[in-house]
């Protein structure tokens, strides 16, 4: 039986795609750095440097971290706020938090952010644990690595956890570490062409309660 639901955030269990997409366009302003490539959500999901690279067509540690500090600036004092829970997904946490099931959070969104999102939504009693890349010291580098140190360092059974998110890296990260996975796609979904024969996928918020609870046999 799956007992340990594991969520990604962005694209999962919220929107945060105008906030994030503000905050780029605020970093690449008052820097006065030209953009390469147009800002659409499927620049959002990898971590905040993998994505400045992508944006800035530059590998400059200078300019990264100058553009860096220039979004924490913006998306940590305000930008966080106009995140927006897709609907039915808060019904949805408190329904499984209320059938017994332990839930965590693992992004690769800072962990700053994350948890003063988790704050404002007033979802802190529905997680056990909110995990980010930077959570760890030293942060680590990759999802699946996290997923892994998660599993580890909790000493959950893998056969009774699930990862759920919306990006082909969510499920390499759980196939990495041989946990089953849902794709959902509700949210970015930007990678869906691309899911594994063996993941399940679910297209409805309402959907997932059932689809978890159906849960008993999936191999990774």
């Amino acid at each position: 039986m799956k007992k340990h639901l594991i969520f990604d955030l962005d694209g999962t269990l919220i929107d945060s795609a105008p906030s994030i997409l503000e905050g780029y366009d605020q970093a690449f302003k008052t820097t006065d750095t030209p953009l390469q490539v147009p800002l659409r959500s499927d620049v959002i999901g990898p971590p905040l440097i993998e994505s400045l690279k992508i944006l800035s067509g530059s590998d400059d540690d200078a300019l990264l971290q100058a553009l860096a500090e220039a979004f924490k600036q913006h998306y940590d004092s305000s930008g966080y706020l106009k995140s927006v829970v897709f609907s039915g997904v808060s019904e949805l946490l408190q329904q499984l938090h209320g059938a017994g099931y332990q839930l965590y959070i693992a992004t690769n969104k800072r962990l700053y952010p994350t948890e003063k999102i988790i704050r404002h939504l007033q979802w802190e009693p529905l997680f056990q644990d909110v995990f980010a890349l930077d959570y760890f010291q030293p942060a680590l580098s990759r999802k699946s690595d996290m997923i892994g140190r998660i599993v580890q360092d909790l000493a959950l059974p893998v056969e009774e956890c699930l990862y759920i998110g919306d990006r082909l890296e969510d499920g390499l990260a759980a196939d990495a570490q041989q946990m089953d996975f849902v794709l959902v796609t509700w949210g970015y979904a930007a990678d869906a062409a691309q899911k594994k024969p063996h993941w399940q996928s679910c297209t409805a918020v309402g959907d997932l309660p059932a689809l978890i609870a159906g849960n008993q046999g999936i191999q990774s």
